[in-house]
């Protein structure tokens, strides 16, 4: 660059060498970028591994004779390969060996549970798991490349034949993108490799070995944009206590107590204690003070703490050297096309070794047998011992696609004999020749031929090697790999409803303020319980109303009509309405829902005018109508001034609606004569034994619909029932539910128990005669040992005995129809004995429930199949394919008896 004076220089000073940096920053940053994404945070499709972890397997198989190294060690061995320090190298390892996959681990490791890091590298140990040396190794199969230094080779992938990144998960942030995978079950890999080999379609979801739940509604692939939601698992103990089993992947119990505990300061739950028992089993207690509904603080902690959390996961995998985003089941087709592809290899380098192997034999059989060895004797220099050997074998071989002679009966070679293997013939010791044994040479030759034909007939059929590799995985490395995460659908936990009813909504109807700050005013008054996130409705006498947050004091406007708590997805919540309009003077009845609002924007409920006036109105939880008696003023023409208006003759429609004409004549008093029933219909009500929650949305059982007085009935294990309201926050231990349907009054309960004291079954059958809800009756004996062995509400029970009737031991089988064994008692009654004979087993036959839809599900061996309206709901913490399977009772429900 030609010199130049700078002004900003001194007089005379002149500048040299003067670079531009115009570019610099985008080709630096654009090189640091991809160095960053390919060499650092993004793993390979090849092997599913980061350069690092790739770098520290090499180096451990490289260190590898069955016994334990320290970490310590391993670092400093993989420092060789990987130029970014001892940390680093460390981290990746802990991180690999808590997989428990691809490291056997000794020593502490941490904890990914508690949040526990490993101890320093120099007090822990590792080494390669077999499942590793099996699958992820083999120097003959893998490309290489020198390392950073140019000392020593490192693979640029390993060859391993296993869907390794979609079984450990990775996470990684690079420049511009990141990269989050979740983890997913070993066993299920291997089933679904062995299905996208037979061309069936598959579709994978994730699991975390903190187990936990999973709703993977939306896991999409694990495609850009996806999201699961994972919760722990709660137990409820009792009504004082909740304990925590599982957490969320990615969380910790120390994490998570601590959101606990701030959800409580915050008012936002109201707990006594968190204590944490965690030891080989994660066991957080969250005790509760008395008063609290444990249901209520369950659905909280999922609403307001770490008890639930939201992942979004971001398939991102470097291929053919760039970054792409791809859905796990693409992951997993490629893989599987990898693992083929090296399986081919395998066995052309096997097929290849054989096939030398058999070259060799073959001609030192025939050097040996035709005694070529003696014929070198006389040769003189190393050429013509050489020659001598050639010229004696070519008798008796020829090289594949040699044109043969007549009646030729010589050895068919796959390749043409070299100096090496004449050289070879040479090295044969005269102790080996004198010891040859023909018979064995055949045998091996054929070992040999027999080992070749199967190789090929694996590369012939491929496809059915590969499969019955991925099956020798499952059988060999399956065992104690069961999922861990249970696969859930969740409700959506709505904070306002599960928020902590900690404040008293008040109302000053003189002066216009609601609000939970006003105990101290005289002329105020408690109308509902509340908490900090719900909102408030206030209608005014003139027809107006707002939605407001809720605060300590708010005005809302003078002339107060009512003041309750409001929520948007109510649907059921139906005012009964009449109010005069002040320009005509004509009264109108209107019933209206308040939904699609603004906060503090006011709506009008009638037509507006000046003058307008609410005479009447009340808000009905269940959509109930009513009758009210209306009495005219004294003034009015009428010759009729009292007379009935029914609501229920009206339509529900929206807030805005004008109503209808109930009088033209000036009213002077309404009053409330009967309530009835609810205007909508029953609540059609459905039972979720997966989320053992009630729902109106369809899922689950249907129990049926729902109106104001109807109950629900339960029965449970320890031989009790209750009577519930069909709330939907509700949760029900469903592994103790053996019976839930709708209440009727003339239902009869049949049930079959043993008594504690004497171990005699008894049979009785009643009806439910108490009406107190929430409180549980015990049908069976109560002393020590009394267990209930089956309850039905079928009109009609049958069940299976087998008892022993003689000394001989021989057990025989007899059917049994309760409801001819015995009349219906009361619900106190001890019943009658069934029977005189040891019995040893009973079963429940009654095939109950909607017959044409389940017999249906059950022809096609769907474990969906909809279940009985009286059989047990029995949801185990196993499979919840199994839990239904149960719950549809589409076999008999055995109960063993003690």
């Amino acid at each position: 660059m030609p010199e130049e004076e700078n002004p900003k220089f001194a007089p005379g000073e002149v500048i040299h060498d003067v670079a531009t940096v115009r570019g610099m920053y985008q080709n630096y940053f654009l090189d640091y970028a991809s160095y960053v994404i390919l060499e650092r945070a993004v793993p390979a499709i090849e092997d599913g591994l980061k350069p690092v972890q790739r770098r520290i397997l090499h180096a451990m198989n490289e260190m590898d004779d069955g016994r334990f190294n320290k970490v310590a060690n391993v670092i400093g061995q993989t420092m060789q390969y990987h130029p970014h320090g001892d940390a680093s190298i460390g981290d990746a390892m802990v991180n690999l060996g808590q997989k428990d996959l691809l490291i056997e681990t000794q020593g502490n490791w941490g904890d990914v549970r508690t949040g526990d890091g490993a101890a320093a590298p120099r007090y822990i140990e590792a080494r390669l798991s077999k499942f590793a040396l099996d699958v992820v190794f083999n120097p003959d199969t893998t490309e290489w490349q020198l390392s950073y230094d140019g000392r020593k080779r490192e693979p640029v992938a390993l060859p391993v034949k296993f869907p390794l990144l979609l079984a450990q998960g990775v996470e990684g942030i690079a420049v511009g993108l990141s990269t989050k995978i979740m983890p997913h079950n070993f066993r299920e890999l291997c089933q679904a490799s062995i299905a996208v080999l037979r061309g069936k379609e598959v579709q994978l979801l994730p699991d975390f070995s903190t187990g936990g739940l999973c709703d993977a509604t939306h896991y999409n692939s694990g495609m850009r944009g996806a999201k699961i939601r994972l919760r722990a698992t709660i137990e409820k103990v009792d009504k004082t206590m909740l304990v925590i089993r599982d957490i969320p992947y990615g969380t910790t119990t120390t994490a998570l107590m601590e959101s606990i505990v701030k959800a409580s300061e915050a008012n936002k739950i109201k707990i006594k204690k968190v204590v944490d028992n965690t030891a080989a089993v994660v066991e957080i207690q969250v005790q509760l003070p008395a008063g609290v509904s444990p249901d209520l603080t369950m659905d909280a902690l999922y609403a307001f703490t770490d008890c639930e959390i939201s992942i979004s996961p971001n398939t991102c995998v470097i291929i053919n050297d760039k970054p792409r985003f791809v859905g796990v089941e693409d992951v997993l087709r490629l893989s599987t096309k990898a693992t083929v592809r090296l399986l081919e290899r395998e066995l052309e380098i096997r097929q290849a070794e054989l096939w030398e192997r058999w070259h060799h034999a073959s001609l030192e059989k025939i050097f040996i047998e035709n005694r070529i060895y003696r014929r070198i004797e006389e040769a003189e220099t190393w050429e013509q011992i050489l020659d001598t050997i050639d010229a004696g074998l070519k008798k008796f071989v020829r090289v594949e696609g040699e044109k043969p002679r007549a009646n030729d009966l010589r050895i068919v070679l796959r390749r043409a004999v070299t100096a090496d293997d004449l050289t070879r013939l040479t090295e044969i010791r005269i102790k080996r020749i004198s010891k040859f044994d023909g018979f064995k040479a055949d045998e091996y030759l054929q070992k040999l031929t027999d080992e070749l034909a199967e190789v090929a007939d694996h590369l012939a059929n491929l496809t059915r090697y590969a499969v019955a590799y991925f099956e020798g995985l499952l059988k060999k490395y399956g065992a104690g790999r069961e999922r861990k995460t249970q696969l859930r659908t969740f409700d959506v936990v709505t904070a306002q409803k599960v928020a902590v009813a900690n404040q008293k909504l008040y109302v000053n109807y003189q002066d216009g303020f609601v609000g939970y700050g006003l105990k101290k005013d005289e002329s105020a008054v408690s109308v509902a319980d509340c908490s900090d996130l719900d909102d408030i409705i206030a209608i005014r006498r003139d027809g107006t109303f707002t939605v407001s947050r809720i605060a300590e004091k708010t005005f809302v406007g003078k002339d107060l009509l009512h003041v309750g708590v409001y929520n948007k997805n109510d649907d059921r919540l139906v005012y009964n309405m009449v109010y005069v309009d002040g320009a005509s003077g004509i009264s109108f009845a209107k019933r209206f829902l308040v939904s699609g609002i603004t906060r503090d924007k006011s709506y009008d409920l009638t037509k507006g005018t000046k003058g307008t006036k609410t005479l009447y109105l009340t808000a009905n939880p269940n959509s109930e109508s009513e009758v009210v008696t209306i009495l005219l003023a004294d003034k009015a023409p009428a010759r009729v001034k009292q007379f009935d208006f029914d609501f229920a003759e009206l339509a529900i429609k929206g807030k805005g609606s004008m109503g209808n004409i109930v009088t033209k004549q000036p009213i002077k008093k309404i009053t409330q004569k009967s309530r009835g029933d609810s205007t909508l219909g029953g609540r059609e009500t459905f039972f979720d034994a997966v989320v053992g929650r009630l729902n109106t949305a369809g899922h689950g059982r249907y129990l049926g619909a729902f109106d104001t007085d109807d109950t629900l009935l339960l029965a449970y294990r320890d031989g009790s029932y209750e009577l519930k309201a069909p709330a939907p926050a509700l949760h029900f231990d469903v592994p103790n539910l053996v019976l839930l349907r709708k209440f009727d009054p003339d239902t009869v309960l049949s049930a079959v128990y043993v008594e504690g004291e004497t171990k005699t079954h008894y049979v009785k059958r009643f009806k439910i005669e108490t009406s107190t809800l929430g409180k549980p009756f015990t049908f069976i004996t109560e002393t020590k040992g009394s267990k209930l062995l089956a309850v039905t509400a079928h009109p009609e029970p049958l069940v299976e005995i087998k008892a022993q009737k003689d000394k001989k031991g021989d057990k025989e089988t007899e059917q049994l129809g309760l409801h001819e064994f015995i009349d219906v008692k009361g619900w106190k009654a001890m019943g009658n004995k069934l029977s005189y004979y040891k019995i040893h087993s009973l079963a429940l036959l009654t095939d109950e429930g909607p017959e044409p839809q389940r017999r249906e599900a059950r022809k096609r061996g769907a474990a969906d199949a909809p279940p009985a309206d009286d059989a047990a709901v029995a949801v185990t913490d196993e499979e919840v394919a199994q839990a239904r399977e149960v719950a549809t009772g589409r076999t008999k429900a055995q109960l063993g008896l003690f």
